[in-house]
């Protein structure tokens, strides 16, 4: 016998009601039944999850971590179905560092104008898919194509590059700068999910050396801290402005293309509408 949501179901209702009568009460069961669900659990994972006694129900150490596991199924459970339920009405929409950037409030006024019977859900997903491999999107804005297949991808416009680097940095004074004078430094690179790599440069002109981030929060940790300087999209330095931290265009780069992709045997509803939207955004 697997691990089935009753048996979760009940260990979660026994521990938010307190009691295995007040439990079945809330579910609708017997507390018999309450009782052998959360006994069916103890068995299949080997450990008890439970000190009971006369007057209260304790978890224990194991107890603890199954409850976590336990309440994250039962709303990914939840979560399914109200997609399944919404069916087109809700779509997500992902991206793993900046979403549309300046152009972020013109698309969601324009949805609601353009699609109103479609609820527009924008999430950020640190993966190089936005969530598309992961099932957590439905459409995904990308600004760097994943080494993933089963993907479609349309170019929908591009962004000009901007170098991100502390206020006491001594190109702080400057209103543009180069590729050349921003590889005096160490580069911050998220390898993952960033849309700048080091070819970016010509062999022999790249940055001296390079700082590993795991995500855009990290990545601005680093720059402000001083110790490196960063090159992103023009999007970045709209959505994420922080304290210590300034943006000056790169004069001499090229711009970083940014994509609508999509998995190619699900694609959302309304998919072209939705990339007429992003596509007139950056005409």
């Amino acid at each position: 016998m697997d691990v089935e949501l009753r048996h979760l179901r009940s260990l979660v209702e026994v521990v938010d009601s307190g009691t295995f009568t007040d439990a079945g009460i809330e579910l609708g069961i017997s507390q018999t039944a309450v009782s052998r669900n959360v006994a069916a659990l103890e068995s299949l994972l080997g450990v008890r999850l439970l000190h009971r006694t006369t007057r209260s129900v304790d978890l224990t150490a194991a107890g603890e971590r199954v409850l976590r596991h336990a309440r994250r199924a039962l709303a990914v459970v939840a979560d399914m179905r109200h997609d399944a339920a919404a069916g087109a009405s809700t779509i997500r929409i992902g991206y793993a560092w900046s979403a549309l950037g300046k152009h972020t409030p013109e698309f969601q006024r324009r949805w609601a104008a353009a699609l109103p019977f479609h609820e527009l859900q924008l999430t950020r997903t640190n993966t190089s898919t936005a969530g598309l491999a992961e099932g957590t999107s439905d459409l995904a804005i990308l600004r760097r194509v994943p080494d993933t297949k089963g993907l479609e991808l349309v170019l929908i416009g591009a962004e000009k590059r901007y170098c991100a680097l502390s206020v006491d940095d001594p190109l702080a004074a400057k209103r543009t700068v180069t590729l050349a004078q921003v590889a005096t430094s160490a580069l911050a690179i998220d390898h993952c999910t960033g849309s700048t790599r080091l070819d970016l440069w010509a062999d022999g002109s790249q940055p001296p050396n390079t700082i590993p981030t795991n995500d855009i929060d990290d990545w601005l940790t680093v720059i402000g801290s001083g110790d490196a300087r960063g090159i992103t999209a023009e999007s970045t330095a709209h959505q994420y402005r922080r304290q210590g931290i300034t943006y000056r265009a790169v004069r001499d780069a090229s711009p970083v293309p940014v994509y609508a992709a999509w998995a190619k045997n699900d694609p959302p509803a309304m998919l072209q509408d939705i990339i007429t939207l992003l596509a007139g955004l950056y005409r």
